[in-house]
């Protein structure tokens, strides 16, 4: 049996159907999902742990703690929810490649 687990990004011009991808290495499979809102993160995390009865959820840096709290009650408390997150050199160092990239 595989460890199942979804990744999660925003981008502001995100297409939750089109932006995605799926890995399948045998003993993991991990789900890709690039989502608009944070809407679009509930619906898919509930969705993919009704589904595929997914066992972790790693988010990027951009969702916040309310954020993660509701991932957490959207997936019944049954989903290891974890946040990648930098030290403050790194921090800096992404926050101005996303305004580069146009995030904000």
């Amino acid at each position: 049996m595989a460890f199942r687990t979804l990744f999660l990004a925003h981008a502001p011009d995100a297409d939750k159907d089109r932006h995605r991808c799926f890995i399948d290495t045998g003993k993991c499979q991990l789900d890709v999902v690039i989502v608009k809102s944070q809407a679009e993160a509930l619906e898919v995390s509930t969705r993919l742990y009704r589904e595929k009865k997914i066992e972790s959820i790693l988010l990027c840096p951009g969702f916040t703690h309310q954020d993660i709290a509701e991932i957490v009650r959207a997936t019944e408390n049954n989903v290891a929810v974890c946040v990648a997150r930098g030290d403050g050199p790194s921090n800096r160092i992404s926050m101005e490649a996303l305004k580069r990239a146009g995030f904000f």
